[in-house]
């Protein structure tokens, strides 16, 4: 994270002018641009205040954390602080002691301060968050015979769900603009069935907020078209708390959901439902726990419920610890952010994250394409004009130059290289999500029929995006934060042209071959996500594909297994592999050799691999021992490494293939086409990171292939369905999904942002490079089978 350059503390306010761009990349316009949009953000922090939450953070590094409405981020001394208190004092179960109880009511006082109310006027129910706050609510809700339930349409998917289990078949959607109709509407209903409707004080799509003053005006008179009902209103609050001062003493709302995990960062899985004592009585719970009851007989079915509604709705034992924890995330605040000018902590940190929101927001509608056209698409019902109805929240998704979508599964890969973190996807509002992206109940569907579900990588489908982009600001997110977004969607999708007039393409000579396809090298990696052992003449299979291809996996002291993706420098180890000896040599540039008999010794302990997300599932294997352990340790600087093999008696499988692997993520095979790479290096507009262009082997290394040919035309290996090499006869098992392992040159462990960004350019999104194989006859034990470099090469699309 950035600390941006701060003006003297004799300056009420921090002006922040300084970009993390450099200068000499700018064209005079975009720097104008540039400046015009960064002076409208003033920091609404003091130099001593930027400095001690600076502080707090440190843990951040370089990184750039953009995603505070999926979570803000704890503060240093706030955990140390619950660590102490932890430490400290014997706190236990609130039902055996009265202190604990106390202490629980201190904190629902502190909560209920917050919110500029008190006990009087609203009970507090500890839940494990805003979901299941919703779901007690749909729950226990008492509707009239006649009532309705009605939800706005921009509702997280927790509402929806309400759907499910509401005690009433009569449940409608309503649109934005119809909810914002209802302050001016003079219509008034006779208020004679009980319903509910539910909707958010900020919608967590694009920030945007709803007018609070709905709420009186939906309780007093209804909504225009139920002439009889008499609406009770629910405000999903989750949101809008995050960075926003919500007044209970101004706006009533009988009902309030919300997480504490979304204002703290710590605890998280705690959750509160703020009930208006004037609703209570509109609540009928019918399970109940420990604690909930009076007398509840075992032998007979009679039971008599608490008479206080928070004594009858928390269930069991609550978790106290973390609610007692919501104490020092206040105190934390209060010390960061301390109150000022009649201004609160927490109105403080509103107007700072709006000011980050709306600088963002400008940067990005600024930029430019060289042929005039936009490079952002932003999805807002608002220009950042005004503070009371725009949170802190910007969403969008990138175009290219010629008009189409990025998709946001690439601007996450790009992004992540450059140490930031964001949220892509529908951020579990499909509502938002259709009405801003323009997709009909149809078009929703179609991208369902053709695989697309919530949460995956499918961003694009038929070049129409089923997704977006969303950047969020807390009270700690810096301006140079926003400054690192930017500079890396420049340097990423603003394409560039060199000083000559050409384009690279049409500078960098194209080789072109006329020989038939043929298999110019062999390349296993014996330990997963270290360096590639090159064969250049022939290598035998075994059942699982090359002969100890991936046999190996580094482990961290919890068991999990080790990639480049969390340490690049694995690629310095370099494995080589000698048949005749059955040993092989590691090697890395500051460490002597290692040498590892590959029959393993009897003394070498079984264990089994934990689940990870590399290979998504449990794998017998061995210890290779504590020495290799400690070289791999020190080669790769960090403690408790260990060296796992598979074991020969393991019988591991992709998904529903038949086919044995061994600890390759997906197949047996990974086939590289040297004139595709090729091809895509002639599409590469700019390496900015490096100095001078890599060689055409250097790129193919990126790919991590194991059998790498070259074919007359680039690209064709896309069309094959059957693959011959020599005598033998391959399935091709389909593309391979590319992620942010491509960008990490195997010969430095140095990151880069291509050639991923361009993948994802070529192909409108998806990130598909190289082929996946499987061995068509798979051996027999006892049975050899070699594949010989310089064969012939039969691809066949049938």
């Amino acid at each position: 994270m950035f600390l941006p350059t701060l003006l003297p503390a004799h300056h009420q306010h921090v002006d922040t002018i300084i970009s993390s761009v450099p200068l000499h990349r700018r064209t005079t316009r975009s720097l104008q641009l540039h400046m015009e949009a960064m002076m409208n953000f003033t920091s609404q922090y003091t130099v001593e205040e930027a400095l001690a939450i600076e502080n707090e953070f440190s843990r951040l590094k370089e990184k750039c954390y953009l995603d505070h409405a999926g979570t803000t981020l704890y503060a240093d001394s706030q955990i140390r602080s619950v660590c102490e208190g932890l430490a400290q004092n014997l706190y236990c179960n609130p039902h055996t002691s009265r202190t604990t109880e106390d202490l629980l009511d201190q904190v629902r006082y502190r909560v209920l301060r917050h919110f500029n109310t008190r006990s009087s006027e609203y009970s507090l129910i500890f839940t494990s968050g805003t979901t299941a706050s919703l779901k007690l609510l749909a729950e226990s809700f008492e509707f009239a015979p006649e009532g309705a339930f009605v939800y706005l349409k921009d509702s997280h998917t927790s509402v929806l769900g309400m759907r499910e289990i509401v005690g009433t078949e009569r449940i409608y959607p309503v649109e934005r603009e119809q909810l914002l109709k209802e302050l001016d509407s003079s219509e008034r209903s006779d208020n004679e069935h009980s319903s509910l409707i539910v909707f958010p004080a900020q919608c967590n799509f694009n920030g945007v907020k709803y007018p609070l003053e709905l709420v009186r005006k939906i309780q007093r008179d209804g909504i225009s078209g139920y002439g009889k009902e008499r609406f009770r209103v629910c405000l999903d609050a989750a949101s809008f708390v995050s960075t926003s001062f919500l007044d209970l003493s101004k706006y009533q709302p009988d009902f309030v959901c919300l997480s504490f995990y979304k204002i703290f960062g710590y605890p998280t899985g705690l959750g509160a439902l703020l009930v208006h004592h004037t609703a209570a009585d509109q609540l009928r719970k019918k399970y109940y726990g420990g604690g909930t009851v009076k007398i509840a007989m075992a032998g007979r079915n009679f039971h008599v419920k608490r008479d206080h509604l928070v004594e009858r709705f928390e269930d069991g034992t609550l978790a106290f610890t973390s609610i007692i924890a919501l104490l020092q995330g206040f105190e934390t605040l209060e010390r960061l952010v301390p109150s000022t000018a009649g201004l609160r902590t927490i109105e403080r940190i509103s107007q700072q994250t709006f000011h980050l929101g709306r600088y963002c927001y400008q940067r990005l509608k600024a930029l430019k394409h060289s042929n005039g056209n936009t490079v952002v698409k932003l999805y807002h019902d608002t220009g950042f004009e005004d503070q009371g109805l725009q949170g802190g929240i910007v969403n969008f998704n990138l175009l290219h130059e010629d008009g189409t979508y990025v998709g946001f599964a690439e601007v996450s890969y790009m992004a992540s290289l450059h140490n930031i973190l964001l949220r892509t996807g529908c951020f579990c509002n499909p509502g938002a999500c259709q009405r801003h992206l323009q997709l009909s109940d149809e078009d929703v569907l179609k991208q369902f029929d053709a695989g697309h579900v919530c949460g995956d990588a499918n961003d694009l489908i038929d070049g129409q995006p089923t997704g977006s982009v969303r950047i969020s600001f807390g009270y700690m997110t810096r301006k140079g934060d926003i400054d690192c977004l930017i500079e890396m969607i420049e340097k990423c999708y603003i394409r560039k042209t060199l000083t000559n007039g050409f384009t690279r393409t049409q500078i960098v000579s194209k080789y072109k071959s006329h020989d038939q396809p043929r298999l110019k090298m062999i390349c296993l990696f014996p330990i997963k996500s270290c360096g590639a052992f090159k064969v250049t003449t022939r290598w035998p299979l075994s059942r699982r594909g090359l002969k100890h291809d991936r046999e190996f996996v580094i482990v961290d002291e919890n068991g999990v297994a080790l990639t480049q993706k969390k340490l690049t420098e694995m690629c310095l180890i370099r494995p080589q592999i000698n048949l005749k000896t059955n040993e092989m040599t590691l090697s890395h540039p500051s460490m002597a050799d290692f040498v590892l008999e590959l029959d393993l010794l009897g003394e070498s302990q079984r264990i089994k691999l934990c689940q990870t997300k590399v290979c998504q599932d449990n794998v017998q294997v061995i210890d290779c021992g504590d020495q290799v352990a400690e070289w791999i340790s020190v080669a790769l600087q960090t403690s408790g490494l260990r060296l796992l093999k598979q074991s020969d008696e393991e019988v591991r499988t992709f998904q529903q293939s038949k086919q044995e692997i061994a600890l390759a993520n997906q197949a047996q095979f990974l086939l590289i086409n040297q004139a595709s790479v090729r091809w895509l290096a002639d599409k590469v507009p700019d390496w900015d990171e490096l100095h001078e262009e890599p060689t055409l082997e250097s790129l193919v290394d990126r790919f991590r292939g194991n059998l790498i040919v070259e074919t007359p035309v680039s690209m064709e290996e896309c069309d094959w369905k059957r693959v011959t090499i020599g005598y033998l006869e391959f399935a091709v098992d389909g593309p391979c999904s590319r992620c942010q392992m491509i960008c990490i040159d195997q010969g430095t462990g140095v990151k880069t942002t291509e050639p991923l960004r361009t993948i994802g350019r070529e192909f409108k999104g998806k990130m598909r490079f190289g082929i996946y194989l499987s061995h068509v006859n798979p051996l027999r034990d006892g049975s050899e089978q070699w594949l010989y470099c310089n064969s012939v090469i039969e691809g066949r699309s049938e």
